[in-house]
């Protein structure tokens, strides 16, 4: 028997929605094919997009989307884009898969994608190949209501309004693909090129968001901050967010490993290198914490999840994955681990949305399949803007290899709008079921309602049997006053709604 507490009386910090936001970048059929299929498609879609894929993201109540990338964002120039479609600028995407890009995706469709889905946008500017003029002028046409030449010309393109641009991603991975830059150059260049990032609608500030480390690159992070917050009355270093990149990868680069056939060691490995998450968080934060002690700038983990070789017969510039109950374990893991650290995390975008990486999406055609990694976001989508509950629970370690073991739970817990409690749980044993005992401190549990997506190790959905990974009603449990007793099924993410 595992003890498990909740304290609902100590709230230790406020769950933004955006924890669990989503990226999607012009890479392989993420764009074409997963969310937009163009007007004239047989496939329904409205302006476009999707009508299956954007109901079904609506369902998980998506709260914020990162575009055009990503490295496609380092080479991608945003007038390429804009006015007739058969006008554009062709190109071909040099970072994946050498495909033409026919920039029929652009600002004005993924403007119309985010009004669709409802969420917040976040968009990513190019200082990898771009100029500071280039970028001032993309802010310009997107936000400035007024009369200014790039304001005329969004008109001119059709779209009389400005938009609302939530967050502004300035530059992307400038350490690699955007520039191979220093930390110290990089942040420099960051005070420059945010400059001309101008809030021209003053009630609506754009969250402007720096790039930082890939993984354990803590020199980069101290090195970005050294130079962006060089004086004190230079409040924040000029940024509002800086991100952190992570995958979890079985393997290596160079031999990521299956996404379907593997065994309990892959499994255990996996799972441990996504419990790295916590301790890069930690050290980050702990370095934003010498400039920023007033947690002002919010730590950004833009590019997360499963990064595993492709599927058999695809193109290896495509990154196309299948998606197994483990995916759903990462899944849990991670959003656990960001509710946890919500005073620093502020938004993490789960690469990516349809076809790529971790997708909570595939399709196929005509066809759409639900991954067991969507059905753990629509268990989640309850811990969006609430508040994270002091809470704890007892672990031992599994695993047969003694450098890979892992806890057997990890768990959060938060109020949520709806005046209940919302805790989530993974199991991560790939054989064992758990007793735990969850005690509500001075707090008697009316009802329960309960959820749970679990399987075989490799279980997945096909587009043949797209059911085979669901969240399925879960109801072994008991209440007793302020206690539930509860039967962690192996290999599992739980979700329990309790009513007090």
């Amino acid at each position: 028997m595992y003890n498990h507490f909740i304290n609902p009386k100590n709230k230790k910090g406020h769950i933004n929605p955006e924890l669990q936001g989503h990226f999607s970048e012009h890479l392989g059929r993420c764009i074409y094919e997963g969310l937009y299929v163009g007007e004239n498609s047989d496939i329904p879609n409205v302006n476009g997009m999707r009508t299956d894929v954007v109901e079904a993201l609506k369902e998980i109540k998506i709260p914020v989307l990162r575009w055009p990338g990503g490295c496609f964002a380092d080479e991608y120039h945003w007038k390429d884009g804009i006015g007739p479609k058969e006008k554009r600028k062709k190109m071909i995407n040099t970072h994946w898969g050498g495909v033409v890009e026919d920039n029929s995706f652009g600002t004005h469709e993924f403007m119309e994608l985010v009004r669709q889905l409802g969420c917040k946008s976040y968009v990513n500017g190019n200082m990898g190949s771009g100029t500071v003029q280039e970028m001032s002028e993309w802010v310009e046409y997107m936000t400035f209501n007024g009369v200014s030449p790039m304001a005329d010309l969004r008109k001119e393109n059709g779209h009389e309004e400005p938009w609302t641009v939530d967050f502004f991603g300035v530059g992307n991975e400038n350490w690699g693909c955007g520039g191979n830059m220093t930390p110290d150059f990089y942040g420099n260049m960051y005070r420059r090129y945010q400059t001309y990032v101008r809030n021209y609608d003053p009630k609506h500030p754009i969250f402007k968001i720096a790039c930082g480390a890939n993984a354990e690159d803590y020199d980069w992070t101290d090195g970005v901050c050294a130079a962006a917050f060089r004086k004190a009355e230079w409040q924040h270093g000029f940024m509002d967010g800086i991100s952190l990149h992570y995958y979890t990868l079985p393997g290596d680069w160079g031999n990521k490993g299956s996404a379907t056939d593997f065994g309990e060691k892959d499994w255990y490995r996996t799972l441990s290198k996504t419990l790295f998450m916590e301790e890069l968080i930690e050290r980050h934060a702990a370095i934003l914490d010498k400039y920023d002690k007033d947690h002002k700038v919010g730590l950004i983990v833009d590019e997360w999840g499963t990064w595993y070789d492709v599927e058999p017969g695809t193109n290896p510039g495509f990154l196309y994955q299948q998606n197994t109950v483990r995916d759903a374990l990462i899944a849990g893991i991670n959003l656990n681990i960001f509710n946890k650290h919500c005073d620093r995390v502020r938004m993490a975008n789960i690469a990516q949305l349809v076809n790529v990486l971790q997708s909570v999406i595939l399709t196929e055609g005509k066809k759409m399949v639900k991954t067991p990694t969507y059905h753990v976001f629509n268990m989640y989508k309850y811990h969006q803007d609430a508040e994270l509950l002091d809470s704890f629970v007892e672990t031992e370690k599994i695993g047969a290899e003694e450098k890979y073991q892992v806890p057997n739970l990890t768990e959060s817990a938060s109020l949520g709008k709806d005046g209940k409690i919302h805790v989530t749980l993974t199991n991560l044993s790939s054989t064992d079921a758990y007793d735990l005992r969850t005690v509500l401190a001075d707090t008697p549990v009316k009802s329960v309602e309960a959820q749970a997506v679990t399987g075989s190790m490799q279980a997945h959905n096909t587009f043949d049997a797209p059911e085979t990974v669901t969240a399925k009603e879960f109801g072994d449990y008991k209440v007793k006053d302020n206690e539930i007793s509860i039967k962690v099924p192996a290999r599992s993410v739980l979700h329990l709604a309790i009513e007090i």
